[in-house]
């Protein structure tokens, strides 16, 4: 992953977008060996406890371990990129090594198989090692980094079961059947296992299994199964954790010798700054249409070709966003010609599907896409 990764995971190109930002990471499951049996809670309980755990002073308990992840999305043949791109997270399995301190001491590395990248943060410090490129790239966070909107479905930046279950379990109830097992057990913890089945019959989500820790009620496994697959589609977990402070010495960093060091500062804008942005975010929302609700839901956006096309290629920093010499380009070039062509009253257009997600680009210069088949995608094309 090259610089700037962790810091922009979440401002990739619009095509990459369509499938990515709607279906996130996946994790590969630990191994269940026996089967634990804990005190039985109803789903309502174990929703109220997730929660509890989540908001209560500290937040979650200071742990570490080692978590898995993989992703069998169906996509098309996506160009080359690097071991950690967030584009190579869509396929295949990666390991991510974690570290948690408190809500601002934490360290997560991904180690590749000649290289490693690691995010330090402690306090209002923070350092991003890149060790493919000998840089390492000082940090300073200020107040009101890192806040943003919130959406229900998972992203490419949801690297721990934490981040994936905060957003799935956001009302859950109201468009999700739930139900709960109490013998299932992850990286060697009896864990209670939410079993989340949506209402919505167009969507192409079959059901989401969410393990809580039976002693902390931390999330540790995510898996959510299309319709028609018996295997997870993209599933999270820890293979090994460990619920004690790591020790000091993990949140500490210095520069090897010779290593490039850059200054960046995250946060902090100016008046004038957040005011654009600010603009910028109403102008999208303003742009942007939901057809449906929870599970059934599809966003409709403006959507140019071309005008995207352009832009890639005159964005010099483009490639950084994905890792590697990643070409953004190439990546639309790869998704538009999976994509099948398809009609209908409501006009004409590309479809692309995946195993969770189905995207139409309409010739009236429209995008769709939401967790829903393709006839729900089309009903709503027609809704103006």
């Amino acid at each position: 992953m090259r610089r700037g990764t962790y810091v922009r995971w979440g401002v990739p190109v619009a095509a990459a977008a369509v499938i990515g930002a709607a279906i996130g990471v996946g994790p590969v499951i630990a191994a269940v060996s026996g089967d634990p049996v804990l005190p039985e809670r109803s789903a309502q309980q174990l929703l109220a406890d997730a929660a509890a755990a989540n908001s209560k002073a500290g937040g979650v308990p200071p742990m570490s371990g080692t978590v898995q992840q993989t992703a069998s999305l169906g996509l098309p043949t996506l160009p080359q990129t690097a071991d950690t791109s967030p584009l190579s997270l869509l396929s295949g399995s990666h390991e991510v090594k974690v570290w948690y301190g408190a809500h601002d001491k934490m360290r997560v590395a991904i180690p590749t198989q000649l290289n490693e990248t690691n995010l330090i943060l402690n306090g209002k410090q923070g350092w991003y090692w890149d060790s493919s490129t000998n840089t390492a790239t000082r940090l300073t966070v200020k107040e009101g980094a890192g806040q943003e909107h919130r959406t229900p479905m998972p992203r490419p930046s949801d690297l721990t079961p934490q981040q994936v279950a905060e957003r799935l379990l956001a009302d859950a109830e109201k468009y999700t059947d739930v139900r709960v097992i109490n013998t299932a057990e992850v990286a060697g913890r009896p864990a209670y296992q939410l079993v989340l089945a949506p209402k919505a019959e167009g969507s192409l989500v079959q059901e989401v299994r969410i393990a809580l820790d039976g002693e902390t009620y931390v999330p540790l496994q995510v898996q959510v199964y299309a319709k028609g697959s018996a295997e997870p589609a993209f599933q999270v977990g820890f293979t090994q954790v460990t619920f004690t402070p790591p020790a000091p010495e993990n949140f500490a960093f210095t520069p090897p010798a010779g290593a490039k060091v850059e200054e960046k500062t995250l946060g902090g804008q100016s008046g004038e700054q957040a005011e654009k942005r600010a603009e910028k975010a109403e102008d999208v929302k303003d742009r942007v249409k939901v057809v449906g609700d929870g599970w059934a839901s599809v966003a409709v956006l403006p959507f140019d070709q071309k005008e995207l096309a352009a832009k890639a290629e005159r964005t010099p920093e483009s490639g950084e966003r994905f890792g590697g010499d990643a070409d953004p380009g190439a990546l639309l070039d790869s998704v538009l010609k999976s994509a099948t062509p398809v009609s209908g009253p409501w006009g004409s257009g590309k479809l692309i599907r995946t195993k969770l997600v189905t995207a139409l680009l309409t010739d009236d210069g429209r995008l769709l896409v939401g967790p829903v088949s393709p006839e729900e995608i089309t009903k709503a094309a027609g809704i103006r």
